[in-house]
């Protein structure tokens, strides 16, 4: 067997590495308008050549750098780059002092702006709601803190997983008086918090309720899994109870909170900025870029100084030479991601001209592929600029994302939106007899009447995708 070794060896090969600049250029196109200013205000902390101005400030003008020092071909070619951004910053003034609702924006805007986002306020969670509870009891302090072990011990949801056992073992306590003290756990707000299972949840929430002896808690009682599948007649026929009060009682269950703690979820609504705005004046559709969250930003009058000075250091030019082309950067590479998500957006308004008048029955379907053609970009440009962004329409705010849809032929040859199947699906669903709902097969031949060419496997994924239930589940009595 030969001798195992270890041994270093060179090999070259040619691979593809994203240059810094243009890793950031990606990041920003990708960035929404909130995660965009904040990057803008990252640069701006580390960057000392760059500054923010208000809007309504007016723009430095640049003179050429002029030395009585003999300068080399790094020098002068840095001349004309300062040059240019002296004519992109008054670009960059141009483009933000644009009208929007025919009034520019100003420095009480931004306050106005910054006083909505201070003033979204954090909701209580579950475990702090529990605490506060737990804290109002008449419990000493080591049965107290028992109850902090369970409280913490309780999902988002409101269950508790962990077994009292388990818990007791922790805790160094018994399991029966563990057992005591989460009871009392179980009796605060809101109703069916600390159950172990969905059926103790509603059972919790049945007996708070004084409906602990009534059909419903029957129900759940012995047919939980059953009463999911809606096998309601044979509920009743066990039961020896009618079929329309079985109805009642699993429509009544269905009231309540499987997911209790949800009430109390930490979690926030998003903040969502539009990109886009849409709106329609004197018969056209106009696109306005929302930019008022966006930091005006130029280079630093300081530093532009230091530059025209004879005594600044090779040293110190150097280094605000690279601030400035850094600078540069950042402001053409905003100025071309407001640029791109415009073209984009100006090809969807275009397509999507019958949705802004008459809804989600109007979307025509378009693909980035498409989009990426017309405007010149490559698809993935396309995807990375319409990520996370939001557009909003006179039929509301939607993610760009919304307009790219697949399409499904008719009978005439032209093709619709899958976004409109689906919405032709519920619409269907919503408005079916109740004691008699459409199946898949019915809702396809309603389709195809329509002139809609879709498969009945089809029809079953777009209804999956609605959270629909199958008809059977659907079916009421009475």
């Amino acid at each position: 067997m030969p001798a195992q070794s270890m041994q270093l060896s060179q090999q070259q090969r040619q691979i593809m590495v994203l240059a810094p600049q243009l890793r950031q250029s990606l990041e920003m196109l990708q960035a929404p308008a909130l995660e965009l200013r904040a990057m803008i205000r990252a640069e701006l902390d580390q960057n000392p050549t760059l500054e923010e101005v208000s809007v309504e400030t007016t723009p430095i003008e640049v003179e050429p750098t002029v030395t009585k020092e003999s300068e080399d071909q790094k020098s002068l070619d840095f001349r004309k780059e300062f040059e240019i951004l002296a004519r992109l910053d008054d670009e960059w003034k141009d483009y933000f002092f644009q009208e929007k609702e025919n009034r520019p924006y100003t420095s009480a805007d931004d306050e106005r702006h910054n006083f909505l986002i201070d003033s979204i306020t954090q909701k209580e969670s579950l475990q702090e709601h529990l605490l506060r509870q737990l804290a109002m009891t008449e419990l000493d302090p080591a049965d107290r803190a028992l109850g902090e072990v369970i409280v913490g011990s309780i999902t988002d949801d409101g269950y508790l997983t962990t077994g009292i056992e388990e818990l007791a073992a922790t805790a160094g306590a018994d399991v029966a008086h563990m057992q005591d003290i989460l009871t009392v756990v179980q009796d605060f707000d809101p109703p069916g918090v600390g159950s172990r299972d969905l059926r103790e949840c509603l059972l919790f929430q049945l007996e708070r309720l004084g409906k602990h002896d009534s059909l419903a808690a029957r129900i759940v009682m012995t047919h939980l899994e059953r009463l999911a599948a809606r096998k309601l007649q044979d509920i009743a026929r066990i039961l020896k109870a009618p079929v329309e009060e079985v109805e009642s009682a699993a429509n009544f269950i269905a009231t309540l909170n499987p997911k209790p703690g949800r009430a109390y979820s930490a979690e926030s609504s998003p903040y969502v900025t539009p990109e886009v705005v849409v709106k329609k004046v004197d018969g056209q559709y106009l696109i306005l870029m929302n930019d008022d969250d966006l930091p005006r930003l130029r280079i630093s009058k300081y530093y532009r100084s230091l530059m025209n000075e004879t005594d600044t250091g090779k040293e110190v030019r150097d280094y605000i030479q690279e601030r400035v082309r850094s600078s540069a950067f950042l402001i053409r590479s905003i100025h071309q991601r407001q640029n791109t998500i415009y073209r984009i957006a100006s090809e969807i308004v275009r397509v999507q001209t019958d949705f802004l008048e008459n809804g989600v029955s109007h979307l025509k379907p378009l693909t980035m592929a498409e989009v990426a053609g017309v405007v010149g970009l490559h698809e993935t440009t396309v995807s990375r600029a319409v990520a996370g962004k939001h557009m909003q329409t006179p039929q509301g705010v939607f993610e760009m994302k919304y307009f790219f849809t697949p399409g499904l032929r008719t009978d005439d040859g032209s093709v619709v939106s899958n976004k409109t199947v689906k919405d032709a699906i519920d619409t269907l669903v919503r408005d079916e007899d109740p004691a008699n709902p459409l199946s898949d097969q019915e809702i396809l031949e309603i389709l195809t009447k329509r002139g809609i060419q879709i498969a009945r496997r089809t029809v079953a994924k777009y209804r999956i995708a609605l959270k629909i239930a199958p008809s059977h589940m659907r079916r009421r009595y009475g």
